[in-house]
């Protein structure tokens, strides 16, 4: 049937779509008929047209019709035409992006670009509207100027395939970055060029040793340099500072950058007065003795707005949480002085209705709301809110916490709080194998968790056994025995340890035991645990040292010496904390203080104590937290109390001697071979004279004229010991912001230093030392020793990988040396 044009000549301009038109006709649609229609199916194709069969036709209609096609983003083309009494719709669909290619970009990531641009409707699947493309180039090629790259183009090519479907490639020239050649200020009398420069983050020059800075220009960073001296002076009492224009000059080859800053500095001026007027909900007093502080000194823009702030939390502590605050200043040009007030308008009380959480899929809802201080149905406070954020992040279950205020629709003075948690393994079940190059080849089976079904209450059962320890420990704690905080633990163990293999004095030990704790909250931050246990210790002597023959010689059978010695011993434990920290693992700000204290009962066989200090202090030095000093410090002392039925004074037993060395203490050493060695005193003999049957005996000569050796493997440990370390954490470099909480890089100094306060060093010195192992006096504080290097540790799945490389500063016997020490699938 041959086509009928009943429309001629009309053109929607701009849209690619026209049909044929006479004003004058008009009729009713028998039958609608759509032709062209690839990928996109009839049906859906006709609930774009706003038109039935029995309807009439006119132009008007028409032009609905093709503009309700068009707007469906379908087609790049739609003609109508009319065949009889049929509507005949003939379109031109779009082309499906099947592929999309970037080629010469540098700067910018496919992720981004194709994040970029699939906010702009082009994606892989999607169908291509061809009149974006020139605007894409042109938003490219201006992001590329905004960063200095004024060569930059780009060129975006479309490529046809079979059944309609087309590759997209951008081509991209970036060539380089224009360079920064001179940023010069003009009205500037109170500071100089160098100072100025020194504020801002573009700079005309680098010092020498500034490898890897760079002068490229940058139009936002120009934005917040302008901002951050504007900043400054305003902070220096300039109130009416003003940049009155910026200049910024490109050369021909479009490459080098001149930058001219005209400013006005104006005044300096001092507050005059200041007073805090408006709804002051009977706090008029406090309010303004505060701001009062600000009189008859310099202005300053950053302490006012700091003022405004503090107002603003004070408030909030009572409920107002949408506080505004506004200082007025009322400037005095004559005498340089400004009078500020502070407008306050507190609004209206806010409660609480809810508080709620999201993300917590194992842990429960009460975990997290018994370590709320935000109580439901009072009023907000906006520091308590913080404050729950911050303790939900010491519990160590979660990678991240987010806290946010919702206001309740149709209720003006209500608000629901929700916490948004990203929770992180809290602990592992595992059978496997693992190596570190301290303890060697282990094997372990190991149910642990922290956050024991969801409860916050800790269960670990496990089975370790490496070169030098077996063991099988079974503990618990539940955190809130109490509802008041109060948490009650218990532990029973067995460890077979063999000192020798772990760089210690040759001995054997296997103990077993049982124990109880208890723990009392004092306030937010401060905690008393007690505790009672039983232990049963036997020791098994391979080899003595002469620091511990006495203690062998005391309770050894004389006729087996070798015999293996039995301790019972009850203990009474005590330990303080005090904790700040922002969050349980990787924190940046905050402090932590552990003093803990061990003691055994008068009725045990060994009386003795011991005392432990451990200290951490995180100070961000930036707001985002990136870098990060750490001073660590730690102290321990024990000795034996009291005397035996001899009236021989108890000492600590060697084997709770502390020892120094590795990760934990003083890297770029061997771990626990830090402090005092075994030493091996060997007697001298002489002949004597013969007998009646010429015979000649040995005779042993005075305890002067023993030999000593040292030992060159085993450490013997000390009952004293000091270490502390600076570390500089710093942002890990070719990781991204995602794996911050999980991955920390350092570079740290640590000193040690572990000694025996019952060590007589003048019996030994006049003593001939055979071998080449180095003696010192293990008896002296003085002998400490030192290293400095670098860190990174990996909070894996598997546990955490902890990685240094430590270089000794000070160094009393190089074979002490470890310079590289990893470990696998410790506990963090």
């Amino acid at each position: 049937m041959t086509l009928k044009k009943l429309f001629i000549g009309v053109v929607l301009a701009g849209t690619g779509m026209s049909f044929n038109a006479h004003a004058s006709d008009s009729f009713v649609v028998d039958d609608i008929q759509i032709r062209g229609l690839q990928r996109v199916g009839l049906g859906a194709a006709l609930t774009y047209v706003p038109l039935r069969v029995g309807e009439e036709a006119d132009p008007q209609r028409i032009r609905q019709i093709i503009h309700e096609l068009y707007s469906s983003s379908h087609f790049d083309d739609v003609r109508v035409y009319r065949d009889g009494d049929a509507l005949v719709i003939r379109v031109t669909e779009r082309p499906t992006i099947t592929n999309i290619v970037f080629d010469g970009n540098r700067d910018l990531k496919d992720e981004q670009l194709l994040d970029s641009l699939a906010n702009n409707g082009i994606a892989e699947g999607e169908s291509l509207d061809r009149t974006v493309i020139s605007m894409l180039e042109k938003n490219l090629e201006d992001f590329y100027h905004s960063v200095g790259k004024y060569n930059a183009r780009v060129e975006v090519q479309v490529v046809n395939l079979p059944r309609n479907r087309v590759e997209l490639r951008f081509n991209f020239r970036e060539g380089p970055a224009a360079v920064v050649e001179q940023i010069n200020f003009i009205g500037n009398e109170t500071f100089d060029r160098r100072q100025l420069t020194r504020l801002m983050e573009l700079r005309d020059e680098l010092p020498w040793w500034n490898i890897l800075g760079k002068r490229n220009y940058q139009q936002q960073q120009l934005m917040g340099d302008l901002e951050e001296i504007e900043s400054f002076y305003r902070d220096q009492g300039f109130l009416r500072f003003n940049i009155e224009s910026v200049q910024v000059a490109i050369t021909p080859e479009l490459e080098g950058i001149y930058i001219a800053v005209n400013v006005a500095e104006g005044d300096r001026f001092d507050i005059k007065d200041a007073r805090a007027i408006g709804e002051l909900r009977d706090h008029e007093e406090f309010l303004n003795a505060f701001v009062k502080a600000l009189e008859g000194r310099r202005y300053n823009q950053a302490e006012v707005t700091d003022i405004e702030e503090t107002i603003k939390r004070y408030f909030g502590r009572y409920g107002y949480a949408r506080t505004e605050v506004r200082a007025v200043p009322e400037i005095d040009d004559e005498n340089k002085l400004v009078s500020l007030t502070f407008s306050i308008d507190p609004g209206q009380r806010i409660y609480v209705r809810r508080i709620n959480f999201e993300g917590n899929d194992a842990t429960k809802d009460e975990v997290l709301r018994r370590e709320m201080r935000q109580i439901e149905g009072s009023w907000l406070n906006e520091q308590t809110v913080e404050f729950g954020k911050v303790r939900l992040e010491r519990l160590g279950y979660f990678e991240t916490v987010e806290v946010e205020t919702i206001p309740v629709p149709g209720e003006p003075d209500q608000v629901d709080v929700v916490y948004r948690v990203k929770e992180q393994p809290s602990g592992t079940i595992s059978a496997g194998i693992g190596y570190g190059d301290f303890a060697g080849l282990s094997l372990n089976a190991s149910v642990s968790q922290d956050n024991f079904l969801g409860s916050g209450n800790r269960v670990s059962f496990s089975v370790d056994t490496n070169r030098y320890s077996r063991n099988v420990q079974l503990n618990y704690v539940d955190n809130y025995f109490t509802d008041d905080g109060v948490s009650l633990g218990g532990t029973v163990f067995y460890t077979d340890f063999d000192a020798r293999q772990a760089n210690l004095s040759r001995f054997n030990q296997r103990s077993w035991g049982v124990g109880t704790d208890l723990g009392f909250p004092i306030n937010e931050y401060n905690r008393l645990n007690f505790g009672v246990g039983y232990k049963s210790t036997g020791i098994t002597q391979r080899e003595i040292f002469d620091q511990i023959r006495s203690f062998y010689t005391r309770y050894a059978d004389p006729s087996d010496p070798f015999a293996s010695l039995n301790f019972v011993t009850y203990d009474l434990t005590a330990a303080w904390t005090r904790n700040t920290l922002n969050r349980g693992v990787f924190p940046t700000a905050g402090t932590m203080n552990q003093l803990s204290g061990k003691v055994t009962t008068p009725n045990s066989d060994l009386q003795y104590f011991k005392i432990d200090y451990r200290f951490r202090y995180y100070r961000p030095f930036d707001r985002d937290h990136d870098f990060v000093l750490l001073t660590r410090l730690g102290a321990g002392y024990g000795n034996g109390y009291g005397q035996d039925e001899r009236g021989i004074d108890y000492r600590l037993p060697f084997w709770e001697n502390f020892y120094g060395g590795g990760t934990g203490s003083l890297r770029g050493f061997e771990a626990n071979r830090v402090g005092p060695r075994g030493i091996i005193r060997r007697p001298q003999y002489t002949l004597g004279p013969p007998d009646a049957d010429g015979n000649r005996e040995q005779i042993a000569l005075g305890p002067e004229h023993d030999r000593i050796e040292i030992s060159r493997f085993a450490s013997i440990g000390g009952n004293a010991q000091l270490n502390g370390s600076f570390e500089l954490i710093f942002p890990t470099p070719f990781v991204g912001e995602e794996a911050a909480r999980t991955v920390r890089t350092s570079a740290f100094v640590d000193v040690g230093v572990v000694w025996d306060t019952e060590f007589n060093y003048d019996e030994y010195r006049d003593l001939q030392l055979v071998g080449e192992t180095r003696f010192w006096d293990y008896g002296s504080p003085r002998n400490y020793q030192a290293s400095y290097g670098v860190s990174v540790q990996w909070l894996s799945p598997m546990g955490v990988l902890s990685f240094s490389l430590g270089f000794p500063i000070r160094s009393l016997d190089r074979t002490l040396e470890d310079r590289f020490t990893f470990n696998i699938g410790t506990s963090f």
